[in-house]
C-alpha cells in the first residue's frame, strides 16, 4: 500500500447525529482524492437519506465488500456494515438501532485495521449510551481501541495548530481523579506524549508542560498534596534525564497567560482541565487523536450534536482537520 494513496477508513458514528452530514460535506469535495482514498464504513441507505437532505447530487461512492477489491484509488468507497433494509433514520433522536449500527461500523473497521488493509481510521461521533452492549462496554472510542489493539496504555490527545493537549485521566468521574493519579500513571502518559511528539509529529526534542491537579498547583501543599507527592517528583525525574518536561503549572494562570504557546504539548490531569481550554481555543478545528496505539485513529472533537442533526447546520471543519491529520500521521510514521 505504500506505493499507493493511503486508504483512510471513516466510521459513520451515530447515524441520527451529525456524523453522516459532516462526512458527506467533507468527501463531496473531490480534492481529498489527491491525498488519499476514503473508505466509509456505514450504510448506503443512510448516506442516501442525508445526500437528499443536503441536496448533494454530483457525488457518489462505490460499494465494496472487501478492501482487497479496491484497485482504483481516485474515488471514495463504502463498506456496508449491517442489513439496512429496515433502518429508519431519525435525525436528532437517540435509538438503540443507531447504537448497534455505530458499533457494527467500528468493529468492521477495526477488523480491517487488524489485517493491515487501512492506513488510518477517522471516527465520527458516537452516542456513549446507546452503543453500550456486551461487545462495547467502554466510556468511548479511546478505551475501546486501546483494549481492541492490546496497547499497554494510550493517551487522549487533542490537537490543533496552536496546542496539543493530553490528559492523564480521560473519561473518569471527577470524584475519582485524585485516587487514580500515581507516579506510574504520570510516567506512562509522559512517555506516550513524548514518543508521539517525536514519531507522529516529527519533533526531535519535544518540550512538554505538565499541569497541577489542585488550585494554584497545590500552593505548596496548602491546597493538596498531589503535586508534592506525585506530580513534581516525576517531572524532576525527567528533568534529571535531560528531558524538556516542566511543571506542575497552575492551570488557570497557564492558560490565562497563554503559556501553552511555549510548549509542544501540555499534559493535564483530568478531562475538563484540558478539554475546556482546548475547545475554547480550537472548537471548530480541534482533533481528537489517540496516541500510543499501533494504529492511527483521529476524530473530530465534537459529539453527535442531536440538536442540529438533519438541519444542514453542521460544520465539517473539525472532521476535515481530523481527516488531514490522519493523512499527515501516516506519512510521519512511515518516515519515523
Amino acid at each position: 500500500m505504500s506505493a499507493k494513496k493511503p486508504l483512510i477508513g471513516i466510521t459513520l458514528g451515530d447515524y441520527n447525529g451529525i456524523g453522516p452530514e459532516v462526512i458527506l460535506k467533507a468527501l463531496s469535495n473531490s480534492r481529498i482524492l489527491n491525498w488519499c482514498t476514503p473508505v466509509v464504513y456505514g450504510s448506503q441507505k443512510v448516506l442516501n437519506f442525508y445526500k437528499k437532505d443536503l441536496d448533494i447530487k454530483d457525488w457518489s461512492m462505490k460499494t465494496v465488500t472487501d478492501l482487497q477489491q479496491i484497485t482504483e484509488y481516485n474515488q471514495s468507497y463504502l463498506v456496508s456494515c449491517w442489513d439496512d433494509s429496515n433502518t429508519i433514520v431519525e435525525p436528532g433522536k437517540e435509538t438503540p438501532e443507531a447504537g448497534k449500527a455505530a458499533f457494527a461500523c467500528l468493529d468492521r473497521s477495526a477488523q480491517d485495521l487488524d489485517k493491515g488493509l487501512l492506513s488510518a481510521l477517522v471516527t465520527a461521533p458516537i452516542n456513549k449510551h446507546n452503543i453500550q452492549s456486551e461487545e462495547f462496554s467502554f466510556p468511548g472510542h479511546t478505551e475501546y481501541l486501546t483494549e481492541r489493539f492490546e496497547a499497554k496504555d494510550s493517551l487522549m490527545m487533542l490537537v490543533s495548530e496552536d496546542i496539543r493537549m493530553g490528559v492523564a485521566t480521560g473519561h473518569v468521574p471527577l470524584l475519582e481523579v485524585a485516587s487514580k493519579l500515581s507516579k506510574e500513571l504520570i510516567r506512562s502518559k509522559i512517555d506516550l506524549f513524548l514518543q508521539s511528539l517525536k514519531e507522529d509529529f516529527q519533533i526531535d526534542k519535544p518540550k512538554l508542560a505538565v499541569l497541577g491537579l489542585n488550585p494554584h498547583a497545590g500552593d505548596g501543599g496548602l491546597l493538596g498534596q498531589e503535586e508534592l507527592d506525585i506530580i513534581q517528583p516525576v517531572v524532576d525525574e525527567y528533568r534529571a534525564k535531560g528531558q524538556l518536561v516542566f511543571g506542575p503549572y497552575p492551570a488557570d494562570g497557564f492558560f490565562g497567560k497563554a503559556q501553552f504557546k511555549e510548549f509542544d504539548g501540555v499534559l493535564g490531569m483530568y478531562h475538563d482541565q484540558g478539554l475546556i481550554p482546548f475547545k475554547y481555543i480550537a472548537f471548530e478545528t480541534g482533533v481528537n487523536f489517540t496516541a500510543g496505539l499501533p494504529i492511527i485513529r483521529t476524530s473530530p472533537d465534537h459529539g453527535t450534536a442531536y440538536d442540529i442533526a438533519g438541519k444542514n447546520q453542521a460544520d465539517p471543519s473539525s472532521f476535515l482537520h481530523a481527516f488531514f491529520l490522519a493523512i499527515d500521521l501516516v506519512k510521519n510514521r512511515m518516515n519515523a
